[in-house]
């Protein structure tokens, strides 16, 4: 049987704060595609405008909207709310990422054949690090052999670059694209707060529930993102905490008890790695991963934001 070849009209939301270098990098990049998306969404949350880098732009059909405070779910969410009422496709790219010239147009060429089955495909992302999954990752179930899924800890395993279709049980936020009915269906948490850790794992998950998730594999792009400042290092294990119990507590396939044998785990990594490698900023998230449980102990599973670290 063959599939219907369906014409697509395709948005792009992209979240951003204090990045105007990543903007102008991000669109030019993008100005360069073979096929260019039909509409683009910047929703700025930094103190630096980047209004200014979009002008440089005239030939992208680009809506900028300013958001304060920053924070990545709403940002994502209002972007997606102001897209136009002709696209059938819709997603988000993080600012520090470069496209191959063909991405958008293998995106698009994909979804025009794929099955409705499938609610979100993912960018190739052709620089991501190479999995790591060493035994007491597994042990403790953080990181398994198999990529893309989803543990019954709440703990998700890396998707890497892949070579061939394939069909995983989440998709990374800031490189990928949905049905725009899915959108329509689907917000973001926005208890997630400031970076939103965790935040794209519960939007997929929750959408995978439903529908197929897939990754692309010539529609290829380059990631660039910055490393988790040394400040907030300690704000970070908490998330690592806290966010994850969160997400574990929203799906009744997932395992509280081994979520909280996964935290045992991740403490021993963050302090031997802080250790043996003298990293203070694994020995600030392994303090922060205590102060999680200590505030998960005492009954406050709470919204922390980057703004009250």
């Amino acid at each position: 049987m063959t599939t219907e070849h369906i014409t697509h009209k395709i948005a792009i939301v992209i979240p951003t704060k204090n990045r105007p270098i990543e903007i102008r990098n991000l669109l030019t990049s993008i100005e360069n595609q073979t096929r260019i998306p039909d509409q683009i969404i910047i929703v700025d949350g930094g103190d630096i405008s980047v209004s200014q880098v979009v002008h440089e732009f005239p030939l992208l059909d680009i809506k900028y909207i300013k958001e304060y405070p920053p924070s990545l779910a709403r940002q994502r969410n209002i972007g997606m709310e102001s897209i136009s009422e002709s696209i059938t496709l819709a997603g988000y790219l993080d600012d520090d990422i470069k496209l191959d010239s063909h991405a958008i147009e293998s995106m698009v060429e994909f979804w025009s054949t794929a099955s409705p089955k499938i609610g979100g495909a993912r960018f190739n992302i052709l620089n991501e690090p190479a999995a790591n999954s060493v035994w007491l990752k597994r042990l403790f179930l953080i990181d398994s052999k198999k990529r893309g899924t989803v543990l019954k800890s709440g703990f998700q395993t890396s998707i890497g670059t892949v070579q061939k279709r394939e069909y995983v049980d989440w998709l990374s936020g800031g490189a990928t694209i949905w049905r725009q009915i899915v959108t329509e269906e689907f917000k973001y948490d926005e208890w997630y707060q400031g970076l939103g850790y965790l935040e794209d794992l519960d939007y997929s998950y929750r959408v995978g529930q439903k529908y197929h998730l897939v990754v692309v594999p010539d529609a290829r792009l380059e990631h660039f993102p910055t490393a988790i400042r040394n400040e907030i290092s300690y704000l970070y294990g908490k998330w690592q905490i806290l966010n994850r119990l969160y997400f574990a507590k929203k799906f009744s396939d997932l395992s509280i008890p081994l979520c909280c044998w996964s935290f045992i785990g991740l403490i021993g990594l963050n302090i031997g790695k802080g250790v043996m490698m003298c990293d203070i900023k694994s020995l600030k998230r392994a303090a922060g991963n205590l102060s999680g449980l200590a505030l998960i102990a005492s009954g406050q599973l709470k919204q922390l934001s980057d703004i009250n670290k």
